[in-house]
């Protein structure tokens, strides 16, 4: 048939293939052909296999004839269905094998995969073939024909979801036959089948994965940790039809799809930057943090956050501290490679590390301290132009004689409980009191009154002692103003002319409504226009506070 279209399914070998094969062998419009190119590695390679004479007296050995005169010759039916093992595709075959025809890709995970490839064939990361199928993958994108990726847990979940699925993908009609067929070998299996056959030979179907697991063997553990990265990284690119997902989200800032994150040592692409599940932040929390501005190649106060973020460290009795060289180096080279010059953000954690044993001890923490340093493209959060409304949440802040605020730590419950109140009214963020009822900060930020031209913020025994807070407090004395630094009451905000609260991430905020009700007359932000508005462009936006850090 001159129009007959070439369908090739890739592979590593125990991943359903021949199932697949065989379902789509039941469709009235298709033939297919069990590993043709099999010959060709064997005699190129060789490789030695208990068939290996019989199957290179038997099928055409070389490459170009197997590619232009099998797979693309001459045929009866609509389509041609080829089942390829991935470490198949040698060097030296003609370009044609990829550039024509469409392509697919099976996936199965490692764990469903290794014991039972080591019953016929020593396991080898060679032998599976993933790092295979991902520079398949690569180089079908790169050529503008991205091929579907099916994994075979779908297909044993739900067959037919899964085909469908598959058939779209192919442009190609479903075929309801492709879900069943006779037990037993078949006329198109390969001179290999009673060697690796002999339990699809068993079916009739796909079957669900049985709900019993036998337990891993520790030789093939090693193995086990080299092919799972390239197998979750093909598997973020199916279908996923075994259960509903949720839609994927979209990014606040779309361009933080492609970002770099240090982690430990090294930068690695955000999908892949990720601690193990025995380290002290995922154990309790057991980490702190720091929140850095970038504007124009600059790093605010850096020396300020560093000292807190050591600091905080001391107090947490955290043992083997990188260095703050270390420290720095990694906030560069994080800044630089991602080209974050301006308008960024960097969350930078330390957690106090990984555990040799799960557990809430410090003593199983003998692998040194991981650094985290997330930059991102990030504008202020807040609307500091239209203003802010804060409601008062019931959950009160921390008392230092529970857990003491001043050690700047990921355990951030406390404010995380008052942020959902705040969310639940609809505002902003939310107010938090210390356990005297007097206000103490916002669930994120510290806070600001003014009242009859005098400045206000609450003392800082129950809240952090912001670095934002410190520089406003400073620039508040330089303009010769009157500032207070006492115990303020919830009505005092209730009353107060102006409002505003600082932070890194958010900047200056000025807030417009607190529970309701109106600040000042809802216009007035003398002092904030004052302390920054009034500012010459080239000081905008926090430049005006200096101790900036140039990288």
């Amino acid at each position: 048939m001159a129009d007959q279209e070439v369908i090739h399914s890739w592979s590593a070998p125990r991943s359903l293939s021949t199932s697949l094969m065989y379902s789509f062998a039941q469709r009235d419009d298709t033939e297919v052909l069990d590993e043709p190119l099999y010959a060709h590695q064997l005699k190129v390679t060789g490789i030695d296999r208990p068939y290996r004479e019989e199957l290179l007296s038997k099928m055409e050995t070389d490459g170009n004839k197997v590619v232009n005169d099998i797979i693309y010759g001459p045929g009866g039916k609509k389509y041609r269905y080829c089942k390829h093992i991935s470490k198949q595709r040698l060097p030296g075959l003609p370009d044609e094998l990829t550039k024509k025809g469409k392509h697919f890709i099976l996936i199965r995970n490692p764990l469903d995969i290794l014991q039972s490839f080591d019953k016929v064939v020593p396991s080898s990361f060679h032998e599976l073939g993933l790092g295979d199928l991902v520079s398949l993958y690569s180089e079908l994108c790169a050529a503008g024909k991205r091929p579907p990726i099916i994994d075979a847990a779908d297909l044993q979940e739900d067959p037919e979801a899964a085909l469908r699925g598959l058939c779209e993908d192919l442009d190609i009609p479903f075929q309801a036959s492709m879900l069943k067929w006779e037990a037993g070998p078949k006329s198109v299996d390969g001179i290999w089948a009673p060697w690796w056959y002999k339990s699809v030979h068993k079916s009739t179907g796909f079957s669900r994965a049985i709900n019993y697991y036998t337990p891993f063997p520790q030789p093939l553990y090693e193995l086990l940790e080299q092919s799972l990265p390239f197998y979750n990284m093909l598997r973020r690119h199916t279908r996923r039809n075994r259960s509903p997902k949720l839609a994927a989200p979209s990014l606040p800032v779309p361009a933080n799809k492609k970002i770099l994150v240090w982690v430990g040592d090294e930068l690695l692409p955000r999908d892949s930057a990720m601690v193990s599940v025995f380290d002290s932040v995922v154990q309790g929390g057991d980490s702190v943090w720091e929140g850095l501005r970038i504007y124009k190649g600059k790093v605010f106060k850096l020396e300020e956050h560093l000292d807190r973020l050591f600091d905080s460290a001391k107090a947490l009795a955290f043992n083997s501290v990188p260095t703050r060289d270390y420290v720095k180096e990694a906030i560069f080279k994080t800044l630089t490679r991602n080209g974050m010059l301006n308008n960024a953000h960097i969350r930078l954690s330390l957690t106090r590390g990984k555990k040799v044993t799960s557990g809430m001890s410090p003593g199983f923490n003998l692998y040194g301290c991981t650094l985290i340093v997330l930059a991102e493209w990030k504008p202020p959060v807040y609307d500091n132009t239209g203003g802010i409304t804060l409601v008062t949440a019931t959950t009160r802040r921390n008392s230092p004689n529970n857990l003491d605020s001043k050690i700047h730590h990921n355990n951030l419950l406390n404010n995380i409980l008052a942020k959902i109140e705040g969310n639940n009214a609809n505002a902003d963020d939310a107010i938090m009191l210390d356990k005297d009822g007097y206000v103490s900060e916002t669930n994120a930020t510290n806070i600001f009154l003014v009242k009859r031209g005098i400045v206000m913020t609450p003392h800082a025994d129950y809240c952090l002692p912001g670095i934002t807070r410190a520089t406003v407090m400073e620039l508040v004395k330089k303009e010769n103003l009157v500032l207070e630094e006492r115990r303020i009451s919830l009505s005092e905000f209730h009353t107060a002319d102006e409002v505003w609260t600082t932070g890194t991430m958010g900047e200056l905020s000025p807030v417009l409504r607190i529970d309701g009700r109106v600040v000042g007359d809802g216009t007035d932000l003398e002092f904030i226009y004052l302390l920054v508005i009034n500012k010459p462009d080239s000081c905008r936006r926090l430049d005006w506070f200096g101790h900036l850090y140039r990288f």
